[in-house]
């Protein structure tokens, strides 16, 4: 039996990090970021209802989604921000499905699922196992803002879009404290890994 674990954190938690380690131990990760892009590529059904409904003003000269031009719009705006979500969630569900479903029948022990807003859009149905990747608040800040460019205010508005790291801890099956060192977070996953029955 193949035990389907979901992946989540917060932004620049550091989850990616760990998605890349998984991938190392050769167990497939599904990423809904990755689904979301494709869903949204131009001529896609997503992508045809998103400019429909926020104008051809969100693109750009050759056609595709200004990804930032958009994040402007319904980071701010919570009604618009749901409205998105209700365009590109359905359809990176069901291509994340059809992938979980290629991997199981493949005959692979651990299929991950790397949802960053597991919680928040109340996906923990599709998994069997949750870890989260934590950090504390102060680090989750300076990562987004090195990383991104961000200011200390857009920064802040990034993460409170999500809810609070602290809160997913309770809801996990398994937490990686990814404060330390690179080293010490694999030998955290490794070890959840392990309790769950993976055999390197």
């Amino acid at each position: 039996m193949s035990v389907i674990i979901g992946l989540t954190g917060g932004i620049a938690s550091g989850k990616s990090t760990v998605s890349m380690m998984l991938k190392e131990l050769n167990i497939p990760v599904i990423d809904a970021d990755e689904e979301a892009r494709l869903a949204v590529e131009k001529g896609e059904k997503a992508y045809l209802e998103i400019v429909a409904y926020f104008g051809e003003e969100i693109l750009l000269a050759d056609g595709s989604i200004d990804r930032l031009k958009l994040g402007s719009i319904i980071f701010p705006n919570e009604d618009k921000r749901a409205i998105l979500n209700s365009i590109v969630h359905p359809a990176v569900r069901e291509n994340m499905l059809r992938k979980k479903e290629q991997y199981l029948i493949a005959g692979y022990e651990f299929i991950v699922l790397d949802i960053p807003l597991l919680f928040e859009s109340k996906l923990t149905h599709m998994v069997e196992k949750v870890i989260v990747v934590y950090v504390d608040e102060q680090t989750q800040l300076a990562r987004l803002m090195e990383r991104n460019g961000f200011s200390e205010e857009e920064a802040m508005a990034r993460i409170a879009s999500q809810l609070p790291l602290k809160d997913k801890l309770t809801l996990a099956d398994a937490v990686i404290d990814n404060n330390g060192s690179i080293d010490d977070t694999k030998k955290q996953l490794i070890n959840i890994l392990t309790n769950w029955g993976f055999t390197k």
